[in-house]
């Protein structure tokens, strides 16, 4: 909407101790009834409603100096008096700051970070118009070394424009797009490098030994990877990976031209390192993820999220496709861009086979089901949740695989599931046209049938089913012509609970019980705390010694305490279910399945 006057923001780090930004919004032409501020209630890409207005501590609203009554219409709206035509209306409001994630905000006197959902008042019935925002310095008692860090373009020709690196004042073309640059702001590590011609940059916040050089060269070759799938030009002008570097901590969250990440200080590489440790495969393969996701919803939405709706929940049943076939595709990226071995990556691939093989809730819930209820299942998860819900991250890309191999060996190679990311992207991301509800079952068909013999019609029933329903993925079957062998055993070759363990707990504490084992046989609970097995002593780190030195078939007395109550439990324990999958190259497979793997994995 050029030609009517911007909405303009402010935002200032003003008590970094205790955590507070104070943000103004100013509109030059107020609704003549009395103006409506809206906050977004959850942030795409993370599907849960967040009520990021319970962190609005103080709001004000004022017109030339003078006080403007403020009404509050419900959990997350306001509603200024009317003012005189020809005036502008201020709000003025301070936000607490204090979640550690890549979903929100946080502030402390060492750095800042912001997402523009958490902090940026929508202003009803002005949600094309553009935005100007002048980003704030702390105090100068904090820092004067701060710099900041984000796509957000700088406003170029306005009075105080930022510049590069620089507090001063940003713009956008409307507020869908102010809310998806997420900030950094502070004394962060910059580094930049190129992909397929795009300036890429990452900035790490916090302590780290990281060897940047080594970081930006393996990226370099996942990004121009990814870039080459979809084919020239990128979508980004540039990209920027902003990490938070934690010693614990593990989150991504896409936006339309960076992402933010939480990440371990172990994951990251150090000088001198050697190989790629399964630390630093997880964080490359979290940046590929969320790089992906630059064109997989970012820009190929479904049409439920064409535009998204932030004040409510916005139902899909295809969150399988736009988060598990991107959970395929980010360690693939690893693998084929030659940043790890082929034997890295079938590692990898049998973890994610085993984490769906180890969820009971597989057979109950289709992921097309996981999709659709990720605001009230996937995104809060409680002790029953391995026995009631399948993660469309991890069988979404199970799906993507045995689609890939299968288009693959159906055509002898000629046609792949990146060729339907690429009509994907042609169809729906270069338009801006939303994917239906069905839309990608049609475009598997189309592509499956470039490869001839009917496959593919035969391919788009098989997703349908596939997405639809519960039946484990004949994976085996389907690895077979690529000269892959999968193989499925027990964990251990010990005999089992049933049960698993709280993590980073020194007692035995019963996280989850999985239906129909032993523990819930014997009428053990979540939340339960093992305190000794026929007479002795359990810990965190000793049950799984005490369970090896048995036999399935054996019963034992088990002692816990469930709240303060010490009960006890006669259990029998069972045999190790069949979960953990194990991926290796087959000896000397025929020339048909070596060409049939190079095409896939590369090498």
């Amino acid at each position: 909407m050029t030609g009517l006057p911007p909405v303009r923001y402010t935002i200032a780090p003003i008590r970094p101790a205790s955590h507070l930004f104070e943000v103004t919004c100013t509109v030059s032409d107020p609704a003549p009834g009395g103006q409506v501020f809206r906050l977004p209630a959850w942030i795409p890409g993370s599907y849960m409603i967040r009520e990021f207005a319970r962190n609005i501590v103080t709001l004000r609203a004022e017109c030339e100096g003078r006080a403007v009554v403020v009404d509050k219409l419900d959990k997350h709206t306001w509603r200024a008096a009317r003012v005189a035509p020809g005036r502008a209306l201020t709000l003025v409001y301070d936000v607490y700051a204090w979640d550690l994630s890549v979903r929100a905000a946080h502030l402390d006197p060492t750095h800042g970070f912001f997402n523009g959902t958490s902090m940026f008042l929508a202003v009803e019935g002005h949600a094309e118009r553009r935005c100007l925002v002048e980003i704030l310095p702390p105090p100068p008692t904090t820092s004067r070394r701060w710099k900041v860090a984000t796509t957000l373009p700088r406003a170029v020709g306005e009075i105080g424009a930022a510049m590069p690196m620089g507090f001063g004042c940003y713009r956008t073309d409307s507020y869908d797009e102010l809310v998806d640059h997420p900030v950094e702001m502070g004394t962060f590590t910059h580094e930049v490098f190129e992909a397929a011609g795009v300036p890429h940059e990452i900035a790490l916040t916090g302590r780290h030994d990281c060897d940047t050089r080594r970081l930006c060269a393996d990226l370099a070759r996942i990004c121009a990877w990814q870039i080459e799938l979809f084919g020239l030009p990128a979508p980004v002008d540039r990209y920027l990976f902003l990490t938070m570097v934690v010693g614990d901590g593990y989150g991504g969250l896409e936006h339309r031209a960076s992402t933010a990440l939480l990440a371990s200080r172990n994951d990251l590489p150090y000088p001198g390192m050697n190989g790629v440790p399964d630390g630093y495969k997880t964080f490359l393969g979290l940046c590929s993820h969320e790089y992906f996701h630059t064109w997989n919803v970012k820009r190929i939405r479904p049409a439920a999220f064409t535009p998204y709706d932030l004040q409510s929940e916005n139902y899909t049943r295809l969150l399988w496709a736009f988060e598990g076939f991107t959970s395929y595709y980010d360690d693939l990226a690893l693998v084929r861009s030659g940043v790890i071995p082929i034997e890295d990556y079938l590692g990898l691939l049998g973890k994610t086979v085993s984490n769906v093989l180890r969820g009971g809730g597989r057979l109950k819930q289709s992921v097309a089901e996981s999709s659709f209820d990720a605001w009230i299942k996937y995104y809060r998860q409680d002790e029953n949740a391995p026995n009631a819900i399948v993660s469309y991250y991890a069988k979404g890309a199970l799906i993507a695989l045995a689609l890939d191999l299968q288009l693959r060996a159906a055509s002898a190679g000629s046609v792949s599931l990146d060729d339907v990311m690429r009509l994907l992207w042609q169809r729906h991301g270069r338009t801006g046209v939303g994917v239906e509800e069905d839309g990608l079952f049609a475009l598997v068909e189309e592509v499956g049938e470039r490869g001839g013999k009917g496959a593919g019609r035969r391919l788009a029933r098989w997703l349908a089913k596939a997405v639809h329903g519960t039946e484990d993925l004949p994976l085996a079957r389907l690895l077979k012509p690529f000269g892959v062998a999968c193989e499925v055993e027990g964990a251990s070759k010990g005999p089992t609970l049933g049960a698993k363990l709280a993590p980073n707990s020194g007692e035995a504490k019963l996280a989850s019980v999985y239906d129909d084992g032993p523990a819930q046989a014997a009428g053990l609970s979540a939340g339960d705390v093992l305190v000794a097995m026929d007479g002795l002593k359990v810990t965190g780190s000793s049950l799984e010694a005490q369970l090896a030195r048995r036999k399935a078939g054996e019963r034992v007395e088990i002692h816990a305490f469930r709240r303060d109550e010490l009960m006890s439990f006669d259990v029998e324990l069972a045999a190790a279910p069949a979960d953990t999958a194990k991926l290796t190259l087959a000896a000397k497979p025929p020339a048909a399945a070596l060409a049939l793997r190079k095409g896939w994995l590369g090498g």
